[in-house]
């Protein structure tokens, strides 16, 4: 199973959703490195379920418990392992979807690679819930280029069809993403999260869910970071943030935006800022031929609409082979975008961090 990332850092991630707990093991990170844990948990407390009528209801703590690669509380140049126990799992309420696949869901897809011989309580290795060790291996990233001088930071720009106010992707500092990152409700406009909110509960109360979008920032990176062609800073952003459950798009700067504009519109004009190159716009998202350019890294990632929802859908019976009704039971997200605002952060992170060593 490809659940390995990196070149210079190496990330593995294990576990299922309703096994007895997941992890993440990292290899590469430099040694010496303190790790402050209580901000390590405040981070993994962003993405954690059951704290909200907008989020899935199963609770679980994610408190972390490294195993190794830690020596007084340093990393020690051995590949550091962290787990998170599973501590509130119903597996029975996926007792059918062996045989009846939810539409939306990676459960037939699995079940074709391995036989049957998948785990398919939770969504098994496919849930949102491996998020959870990702954002272990993001967290001690965001630490590590938070010393270097670079923040990565995120806020929700879309739900459904409400709109949040976008980055000023020319200017966006530090101050404001660490801002964002400190709300219950990460939006860079305040007065639009209740509109938000409204759309997800109301989405919720139908028993069918919604889909927005994360735009992410990071500031801070030296010129010159990445490479070109395969390990471009778009291409190991991409890969990481495409297998982040439910995104199905994403885009740079003014991403597919470019597509209706002129050469003359979508270059970046350079000037001299603040004794430095920098571009008077944005819409190329702060890199170059995959290298960067020294203005802020601007991604935006698309997330689809929780496929796990209480109205019936038409699915099939893998053993009778005919089409059949279901009804998802469990407990689901009506949107996963809220809790994934970390997530795409620590995606981010780990791109950048792997580039950069």
């Amino acid at each position: 199973m490809a659940s390995i990332y990196g070149n210079k850092l190496k990330i593995s991630i294990f576990g299922q959703s309703h096994s007895a707990g997941i992890g993440v093991t990292v290899d590469g990170l430099p040694a010496g490195f303190s790790i402050d844990t209580a901000q390590l948990g405040q981070f993994l407390a962003r993405r954690a379920p059951g704290k909200s009528p907008l989020a899935t209801p199963r609770r679980e703590g994610d408190e972390v418990e490294f195993l190794c690669g830690l020596y007084n509380g340093a990393t020690c140049g051995a590949p550091l392992t962290g787990i998170i126990r599973n501590t509130n799992t119903r597996s029975g309420d996926y007792a059918n979807l062996a045989d009846c696949p939810r539409p939306g869901h990676a459960d037939y897809t699995a079940a074709v690679k391995w036989n049957g011989h998948q785990d398919p309580t939770g969504g098994g290795h496919f849930s949102g819930r491996l998020t959870a060790p990702l954002c272990i291996a993001g967290g001690i990233a965001l630490q590590i280029l938070e010393k270097q001088g670079i923040t990565v930071g995120a806020h929700i720009a879309q739900i459904e069809n409400v709109t949040d106010t976008p980055f000023d992707d020319v200017n966006i500092s530090a101050k404001e993403l660490k801002t964002i990152a400190g709300k219950s409700f990460p939006v860079a406009n305040d007065n639009i999260a209740s509109a938000m909110e409204a759309a997800i509960l109301a989405a919720k109360k139908a028993g069918d869910s919604v889909g927005g979008i994360i735009e992410c920032a990071a500031v801070g990176l030296p010129v010159g970071t990445g490479d070109p062609m395969f390990d471009g800073l778009e291409s190991r952003l991409a890969s990481m943030l495409f297998a982040v459950p439910a995104v199905k798009g994403v885009e740079f700067g003014a991403g597919f935006g470019c597509a209706s504009m002129r050469g003359s519109q979508c270059n970046d004009p350079y000037c001299i800022r603040d004794d430095a190159v920098r571009t008077t716009s944005n819409n190329n998202g702060g890199i170059l031929g995959g290298i960067a350019n020294g203005m802020p890294i601007l991604v935006r990632a698309a997330f689809k609409p929780t496929p796990s929802i209480a109205i019936e859908q038409d699915s099939v019976s893998l053993s009778k082979m005919e089409n059949q009704k279901l009804a998802v039971h469990g407990r689901h997200d009506p949107c996963i975008v809220i809790r994934a605002v970390p997530v795409v952060e620590a995606a981010v992170a780990l791109a950048l961090l792997d580039a950069l060593l």
